[in-house]
């Protein structure tokens, strides 16, 4: 430090009373880090004096100290004399500490003369500091107490920013996978509804989108990348954005497909990731439509009150699966008023009951849906109906994430409400 810069010097801090029903309701264990524990400063003889709450172990370095590091030691008592590895560091050994304790609570220990030392180990990490020679039995007891403490408040202080972080995060990957339609000019009708499976709050890889291009088709799709991690849901949001974009430029089918592929192929991180994808194209007219499968469930066709599985022969792999794959779109016809359902294998692989080790399927699902539509549910109400039925046969949250995407058509319905 230049000469002509002064730092006040700070004087040791006036230990609070430990929180009632926190550390201060239970011995608390101790791990003591001076190269001469029985030396003229005895730790026990000081916390003997101040009553039997505080466990002691001793260390003479930091090689002995970690062997001695187990999760049941609440604090760390260093001696900032300890030689450190870097002999111009005067805080290396309170360095390679918080490095071997990131979880503990750590009290400097130093003489009074050097106070800025003392103060500076505090903006390093540790909770508090302590002069050897102003000691006694009382004060440490406090000392020891407020630093477990303390890292706890700022331990819980960390975890909250860290999920206030995480919830940006997913609200930002919520809007890249559930996106909201591009429908405009449409007799179509949409809802959706997607539910996080029960390992995670947050959204995992299941992806859809709908748009319609200038010809008047309506193009929607929903998708299933493998795993459940932040790089999944990343990997199907550039999965999603790269299959709206292609279709605004004209590609479908097989084509589309195949390039979206190689989008998968590039951005992955390991060969062993695909996903699954089911495509639709619905024609202008409402009437028909053509159908690809990417190793994904049929979706199912709603005619006259009555659901049933689109055709499913003849689909091609998942994506990433196989380098020159082949996905043939097959014509299916709609009529006049029908809804289309489409969804992730998290709707299908829940048990038929909390015991039971029978899934529910397509066939479980498909009744299932009869069943909600002979009642009278449409639209939205449907799909949370489905939703909540699936996860009431579970016994319980359904494990995988469900994605559900609806798309009607009503007869005479030229207005493009959603359901």
């Amino acid at each position: 430090m230049p000469a002509s810069q002064h730092v006040p010097v700070p004087h040791q801090r006036a230990v609070p009373q430990a929180a009632p029903g926190s550390a201060g309701d239970g011995p608390l264990n101790l791990l003591v880090i001076e190269d001469d524990p029985a030396g003229t400063f005895t730790v026990h003889e000081l916390l003997d004096a101040a009553g039997p709450r505080i466990r002691i172990r001793t260390a003479r370095n930091l090689t002995e100290a970690e062997r001695l590091l187990t999760d049941d030691i609440h604090c760390i008592l260093l001696d900032l004399a300890l030689p450190g590895r870097d002999p111009d560091d005067e805080l290396a050994a309170l360095r390679h500490l918080l490095l071997l304790a990131p979880h503990h609570a750590v009290l400097a220990l130093t003489p009074s003369g050097h106070a800025e030392r003392a103060a500076e180990a505090v903006r390093v990490g540790a909770q508090d500091y302590l002069f050897r020679d102003e000691l006694d039995g009382r004060l440490l007891s406090r000392a020891i107490r407020y630093a477990v403490e303390r890292k706890r408040a700022d331990t819980a202080q960390y975890k909250l920013a860290e999920s206030k972080l995480r919830a940006q995060e997913n609200a930002r990957l919520e809007r890249g996978l559930l996106p909201t339609p591009l429908l405009d000019g449409s007799d179509l009708r949409f809802a959706a509804r997607y539910r996080p499976g029960r390992s995670r709050a947050l959204l995992g890889g299941d992806f859809y989108d709908t748009v319609r291009t200038p010809d008047g088709t309506v193009h929607a799709m929903i998708g299933d990348v493998c795993g459940h991690g932040p790089d999944e849901a990343a990997l199907g949001v550039e999965l999603r954005i790269a299959w709206r974009a292609l279709t605004f430029a004209g590609l479908c089918g097989d084509d589309l497909l195949s390039t979206l592929q190689e989008v998968l192929e590039h951005e992955r991180d390991s060969e062993e990731i695909f996903a699954t994808l089911c495509t639709v194209d619905i024609a202008p007219d409402g009437r028909s439509a053509g159908l690809c499968l990417a190793g994904h469930p049929a979706p199912l066709i709603a005619l006259d009150g009555r659901a049933q599985l689109l055709p499913y022969e003849n689909g091609g792999p998942a994506l990433g699966l196989l380098p020159r794959a082949r996905w043939p779109r097959r014509q299916v016809q709609l009529g006049r008023e029908w809804g289309l359902l489409m969804y992730t294998d998290g709707l299908i692989e829940g048990r038929t009951d909390a015991g039971s080790g029978q899934r529910l399927g397509q066939d479980g699902m498909l009744e299932m849906i009869n069943t909600q539509l002979a009642s009278g549910l449409r639209g939205e109400s449907l799909l949370e109906a489905a939703v909540t039925r699936a996860r009431e046969l579970n016994g319980g949250e359904l494990t995988d994430d469900v994605a559900v995407v609806l798309l009607e058509r009503k007869r005479g319905d030229r207005n493009g409400r959603r359901a």
